[in-house]
């Protein structure tokens, strides 16, 4: 079977695809991130998956590529990586007691060929006190992150509740980067560990 590549130096996805017994390397994808004119959230972060997993494809030959993109939303509006500790207050406070959409898209590349798929994830976050907020926003957590928190680490205390994928939430949608690399003749669990004696 093909190497696996994955297109992004994010630690929490390299620690999702470990969870389900994947062996692989990393190759960040350098890509403009910008959002086009009018674009929507989803096909947004859709692109950006696909673009990261070809980009890394096309200096990868015989690999598949697995490329992701994350976005949170709230009302339409992608929130992003914050710029610094003001903007990262400044979503938290927009975020506090309200719902808002985790998108995931995750794309597999090889070759020139690509198919993808984009998971919506609804977060509700209870009130927040200023004071916790900001002593979140210190303990730097949020800073490398789409609207600026992290469901798996500190920032999981502030949700209320989740409809839909929890490691879509993280970075990666298990089920659905299972399948696809499953349609691409990479069923996961032939690397699973047995335990059984023959």
């Amino acid at each position: 079977m093909a190497p696996i590549v994955l297109a992004s130096a994010s630690p929490r996805r390299s620690e999702l695809l470990q969870q389900i017994g994947l062996v692989f390397t990393v190759q960040p994808a350098d890509i403009d991130e910008t959002p086009e004119s009018g674009e929507s959230a989803e096909h947004y972060v859709e692109r950006l998956a696909r673009e990261k997993a070809l980009a890394v494809s096309a200096k990868e030959p015989g690999t598949l590529v697995l490329g992701s993109d994350t976005s949170v939303v709230l009302n339409g509006t992608i929130l992003g990586k914050p710029a610094g500790k003001d903007e990262a207050i400044t979503m938290l406070r927009a975020l506090s007691g309200a719902t808002h959409q985790v998108m995931t898209a995750v794309a597999i590349a090889s070759g020139e060929h690509c198919e993808s798929l984009l998971v919506t994830t609804e977060v509700r976050f209870r009130a927040l006190a200023d004071d916790e907020i900001e002593a979140y926003v210190a303990s730097g957590e949020p800073m490398d992150k789409a609207g600026s928190y992290g469901i798996q680490g500190l920032g999981g205390i502030f949700v209320s509740e989740l409809r839909g994928s929890y490691s879509a939430v993280v970075g990666l949608p298990l089920q659905e980067t299972a399948a696809l690399l499953a349609d691409a003749g990479y069923p996961v669990w032939v690397n699973w560990p047995s335990s059984m004696e023959n």
